[in-house]
């Protein structure tokens, strides 16, 4: 497991590096669209949890209004449409709210594939993980949780699916997550806006 933790913190930077590159032109594009979409700022900030327990900012476009409440996990408001921006709408939609994590995964505070970090007060999920070892590897943009239920997930499950990864951790098992990841994209598979419905 050392071995390839190793290999795919390597792997992380480089493609990182690269998507940022790549992608800099939508990035562009998404930074205008979102200013002259609504007020406040592009970059959404939020607490989080990562390795060892270390908490950390996470980044991400800002989808939803300046007023909307930030930090309790979307999924849990219950009216959660309401905060959302019309720009915000199609990056949740898309998942491309989710790209500036690339400057997490740069500053080498998250992996491409981990369990998703929890909020600094999700209590209940961080206490869950701790017997799981969820806590000895980076948090992902996407997870083993994510491709099995996402937002409709009970904590303990979530927790569960968490310690499932860190168990068998694997460019094989990353790949598979990659790939699902994808295709729930595509699908809006496990996606609950405001809760589940």
């Amino acid at each position: 497991m050392k071995k390839y933790i190793g290999i795919k913190n390597v792997l992380d930077f480089i493609f990182a590096l690269l998507l940022t590159i790549l992608l800099s032109p939508i990035l562009a594009l998404i930074t205008l669209l979102i200013k002259l979409d609504s007020k406040g700022p592009v970059l959404f900030k939020q607490r989080r949890i990562g390795k060892d327990n270390v908490e950390f900012e996470i980044y991400k476009f800002r989808s939803m209004g300046i007023e909307a409440p930030r930090d309790l996990p979307t999924h849990v408001f219950s009216n959660a449409e309401s905060y959302i921006t019309g720009v915000g709408m199609f990056l949740r939609k898309s998942s491309l709210d989710e790209l500036p994590q690339l400057i997490n995964i740069l500053k080498g505070q998250m992996s491409f594939i981990g369990p998703r970090p929890a909020l600094w007060n999700q209590y209940d999920l961080i206490e869950a993980r701790k017997s799981m070892g969820v806590a000895r590897i980076k948090p992902g943009i996407t997870g083993w949780a994510q491709v099995n239920g996402r937002d409709e997930l009970p904590i303990s499950e979530k927790a569960c699916l968490d310690g499932v990864y860190v168990g068998k951790i694997s460019f094989f098992l990353d790949i598979k997550i990659l790939f699902l990841t994808i295709l729930h994209v595509v699908t809006r598979k496990g996606i609950s806006e405001g809760g589940p419905k």
